[in-house]
């Protein structure tokens, strides 16, 4: 009865969407300081400044809430993507350097990045995550297209390029990279990436 009175008071005090956003916007800030393994519901309430139970008024279950932080990570890195592309370039060029920010992002928001592609979350379906993802694939692959025109299926070859993106992210974030190649700086993995899947890049004029 105690819980369920304060619950009320803090939902009246921030309003029910102010609450909700207190709420994500401390699990995004717990997981990019202290990684994925910290974002209990109980860790997450103290952070935003409520009672445990709070969360459950917004998110019926854990994965929902932990969903809706992701989806913000999704949104951020969908922002830095629409910073760096440009239009102008080719469409290789392009495609190199989305596959920057994307490895830059999966190093500079490891925890983020861990949460954001976690099997339970994507096949959970919850708040569409799996689709958030999908804009960005699209754009991966219409780039494709107009480099490798006569590829077979240029969607398995944007698969393919993403699944070796996200190899090296998680080979370097665990030393593997480092321990069977000397180095873990991602520019050479990344240049032997895209030879491998668009063929070598045209010299420059």
């Amino acid at each position: 009865m105690h819980e369920a009175i304060e619950d009320l008071q803090e939902s009246g005090a921030a309003g029910d969407g102010g609450l909700r956003d207190r709420l994500v916007d401390a699990g995004v800030e717990l997981v990019n300081t202290e990684g994925v393994q910290a974002l209990s519901l109980r860790e997450i309430a103290r952070r935003a400044g409520v009672s445990h139970g709070a969360p459950r008024r917004y998110f019926p279950t854990h994965l929902d809430l932990l969903s809706a932080i992701a989806r913000r990570g999704f949104a951020e890195l969908a922002v830095r993507v629409e910073a760096e592309d440009r239009e102008s370039a080719a469409p290789r060029e392009r495609i190199a350097l989305l596959a920057r920010v994307y490895l830059d992002y999966a190093g500079t928001r490891r925890g983020m990045y861990e949460l954001m592609f976690r099997h339970d979350l994507l096949e959970s379906g919850r708040l569409g995550l799996r689709e958030t993802s999908l804009p960005l694939f699209a754009r991966l692959t219409a780039l494709v297209t107009r480099v490798r025109p006569a590829a077979a299926d240029p969607t398995v070859l944007a698969g393919a390029l993403w699944a070796n993106l996200h190899g090296i992210a998680q080979l370097r974030h665990w030393g593997s990279l480092r321990l069977a190649t000397g180095g873990d700086d991602p520019a050479p993995f990344l240049a032997a990436a895209l030879d491998a899947h668009l063929g070598p890049a045209e010299p420059a004029p």
